[in-house]
């Protein structure tokens, strides 16, 4: 018996999360997966990238949170670690949530060199859980991140308390 393995590496997905305001950043960008329906390309998804040769993941959700979104984690917490399709895929995905301060947050951000144009929304909680549940959100980064802080946002909120416009 042989199997096909589409060898993928390592990504990385971070939930910006601020708890004091109870917001959240959604970035819309188009994806070619979605091209055989058009009015689906430009996707709602969390900031995500591929981990490089030598790099941690961690650094990769602080980098990519810069560089998409604009924004600066003031800490940084694994949610989880997964495979997404491990019948014929070796992608790992390292999943995190990073507080962020939301005050300033919005725009145009991606880096010209790699073709990204992405316009960043910063959505209420209860706007983004009811995004999932009219199904606007259509990829599994987001999904099971907000997901994750549907569960978890009182133990998180109470964590991290006061703490977002301090650091």
């Amino acid at each position: 018996m042989s199997r096909e393995l589409f060898c993928r590496g390592e990504c990385v997905g971070v939930l910006l999360y601020d708890p004091d305001a109870d917001k959240l950043v959604l970035i819309e960008q188009f994806r070619v997966g979605a091209i055989d329906k058009p009015q689906k390309a430009w996707m709602l998804e969390i900031v995500a990238g591929a981990v490089e040769a030598g790099e941690h993941p961690d650094a990769v959700a602080v980098r990519e949170s810069l560089e998409e979104a604009g924004c600066e984690i003031l800490e940084l917490l694994p949610i989880y670690e997964y495979y997404s399709t491990p019948g014929g895929s070796s992608e790992l995905v390292s999943l995190y949530c990073g507080k962020i301060d939301s005050r300033n947050v919005g725009g145009i951000h991606g880096l010209a060199e790699e073709g990204e144009d992405i316009l960043v929304h910063l959505v209420d909680f209860d706007s983004a859980y009811q995004m999932l549940q009219d199904r606007r959100i259509e990829t599994a980064l987001p999904i099971i991140a907000i997901q994750w802080l549907a569960l978890n946002r009182p133990w998180l909120r109470q964590q991290w308390a006061g703490q977002a416009q301090q650091a």
